[in-house]
């Protein structure tokens, strides 16, 4: 991996570079996965490439690095000949993610978050990486490793060290395991490829429509919008061009079932996309695959080009003279935020992925401005599945205002973490009781922007209705300090802050502050009851739900546990964060002073 100025763009630099623009159609909107694909050819984007590539898109060098620089997986520096990032989600914690990041760091004579003196190396932290049923994992430049433990931590360091091409590494670092424990319609869905596309074809979009709407299915993304409800807004919305797009950046630490899905499911994937084309009228789909998914690319690209083979995609599908839809994927780069939709839609179209104001919606004025049908991976899914049901099946299965099952991640302190497939409607207990969790002290529900639910309130059932959930389920024992839980949520809601609005960006800031001062034995009542002055804050003025559930994880563990964190506390009135007088401690020790007037207080 060269520095910028040891880079050298010679013809054949020159050529690749035309070619990958050409590839893109000399498109601004493609720019994040322009500058995805130069990032994995030089390890960076270096400074002479913004340059042509400025050049060659008609934009500005500040758009480009104003891109780049927004997305966590994105370099504009050199960051070493291996990138590692180790998952700094909670449950990787609770199965030793830190000391195993010590002992990498010790064996390779760096520090976190720096580079290594020969280039060589970088090691850090990112945020959840979705392999939370196989931690601790990590990204090595983008590729997942999972199950560490000691001995695999130092025969990556070898590796490392002899400059192992990652091609050449073990296969079994990087298998990803499906765990499925508990499948059920959607796990278990045999559909031939095609088979309700031709149904749907024989039909109607109208009756697609309407099916989807009497079938009462529900986003299965954590928002709930009645599925039908979207599409049918969308096919009446005026614009030149509808599109469909399907949200697979599941970010929210503690989820993984999309993940499953798109490795085991993705003809239904791609078959629920079609049918909402079919519905809304797009002839343009996108798939959106966060980043840390990146493996998965080749795989799924096969799946869509076997689909546009047998005419299930293309020009005239399946013989339907005027149905013509085609589907692209773009990869995410490493944002927590772009799994809001309209953030998602901005970095779709080549920008930072800042949530927008709304109204108007998405399916008025969504990509490009145009009708833009946005839907989870298990939402298009169970799209197909209602679809071959029937409706009135379909909605015998769950509870009245929570049809259809329900993908749960299952994992933390449990025997058998991984994907379980319920009727909306189960409680947290049969949850617990199947996946093997005792002594269960707390359970997240939802990822951090959840509900942590104590076990006083474990007879209650996932669903709108109760608990709605994006599919995560973190399980906590009673070994656990829920303190530090709800501090590593605060933490992660401080990092994956855009920056847009200043309520988010600084109140995520000052809760983190606040967690860490409780954490180094200066907090008080005060910082308590200031968590929720900033709540308030957050819930009125910030620009998206970030913000606004960024102090539910205090919240909610304060409610339960709040011994947690009274136990931590210095006193009763305010303390500062930052202790004056023991910071002289070691000019008193240098001047061999140690009396009254050496100190900002008396000595107690």
């Amino acid at each position: 991996m060269l520095p910028d100025n040891e880079i050298r763009f010679d013809a054949s630099g020159q050529a690749w570079l035309d070619q990958l623009v050409q590839r893109h159609q000399s498109r601004a909107s493609q720019l994040l996965q322009i500058l995805r694909e130069i990032q994995e050819h030089f390890g960076h984007i270096p400074h002479r490439i913004v340059t042509e590539l400025a050049q060659k898109l008609s934009i500005p060098r500040a758009r480009i690095e104003s891109v780049a620089s927004f997305y966590s997986f994105l370099h504009l520096k050199p960051h070493g000949e291996y990138r590692v990032l180790f998952s700094d989600n909670i449950t990787d914690r609770m199965l030793g993610s830190l000391p195993l990041m010590e002992l990498m760091c010790q064996q390779l004579w760096l520090q976190p978050g720096k580079v290594s003196e020969d280039g060589l190396v970088s090691i850090g932290t990112t945020s959840c990486t979705g392999m939370c049923d196989q931690g601790p994992a990590l990204l090595i430049n983008g590729r997942s490793v999972t199950k560490l433990n000691h001995q695999r931590v130092q025969e990556i360091v070898q590796l490392i060290r002899n400059r192992t091409p990652l091609a050449d590494w073990p296969a079994d670092f990087f298998r990803v395991e499906d765990n499925i424990r508990r499948s059920g319609l959607l796990l278990d869905s045999a559909l031939a490829p095609g088979e309700l596309l031709r149904a749907a074809l024989s039909s109607g979009a109208l009756n697609v429509v309407e099916s989807i709407k009497a079938s009462g299915l529900r986003g299965r993304g954590g928002a709930g919008y009645f599925t039908g409800l979207k599409w049918e807004a969308c096919r009446n919305a005026q614009g030149v061009e509808h599109y469909v797009v399907c949200n697979a950046d599941e970010g929210e630490p503690g989820t993984f079932k999309d993940r499953v899905l798109l490795t085991r499911q993705p003809d239904l994937v791609f078959e629920g996309m079609t049918l909402c084309a079919l519905a809304v009228g797009a002839k343009k789909g996108f798939l959106y695959l966060r980043g840390e998914y990146r493996y998965l690319l080749e795989p799924l690209q096969a799946v869509l080009q076997r689909r546009r083979n047998d005419k299930l995609l293309g020009t005239s599908i399946l013989g339907q003279a005027g149905f013509d839809f085609d589907i692209e994927i773009h990869l995410g780069a490493g944002a927590y935020i772009c799994g809001e939709e309209s953030a998602l839609i901005e970095s779709l179209e080549g920008k930072r992925g800042v949530p927008r104001n709304r109204p108007p919606f998405p399916v008025t004025h969504g990509y490009l401005q145009q009708p833009t049908a946005v839907d989870n991976v298990e939402t298009f899914c169970q799209a197909v599945l209602a679809l071959h049901m029937g409706a009135e099946k379909y909605r015998a299965i769950g509870t009245a205002k929570s049809t259809g099952s329900k993908l749960i991640s299952v994992s933390g302190d449990c025997q058998r973490p991984g994907i379980y497939e319920y009727p909306f409607g189960v409680s947290v207990r049969e949850i617990l009781r199947d996946c093997g969790a005792v002594n269960t002290l707390a359970v997240q529900v939802s990822g951090p922007s959840g509900v942590c639910v104590a076990e006083s309130e474990f007879d209650r059932r996932l669903g709108f209705e109760d608990l709605p959930t994006a599919g995560a389920f973190m399980i906590f024992d009673d070994s656990r300090d829920l303190f530090e839980v709800a501090r590593n949520f605060v933490h992660f809601f401080a990092h994956e802050s855009c920056g847009f609005c200043t309520p988010c960006r600084v109140g995520t800031s000052i809760l983190k502050q606040t967690m860490d001062k409780i954490a180094a034995g200066h907090g008080t009542r005060y910082d308590l009851s200031e968590v929720e002055n900033l709540d308030r804050v957050l819930q009125t003025t910030s620009h998206c739900g970030l913000g606004r559930t960024a102090c539910n994880p205090v919240l909610h563990t304060l409610k339960h546990f709040r011994p947690s964190y009274e136990n931590k506390l210095k006193s009763l009135m305010f303390s500062p964060a930052f202790d004056l007088d023991g910071s002289l401690a070691r000019a008193r020790q240098m001047t061999g002073r140690n009396d009254a007037g050496a100190h900002l207080k008396e000595i107690e």
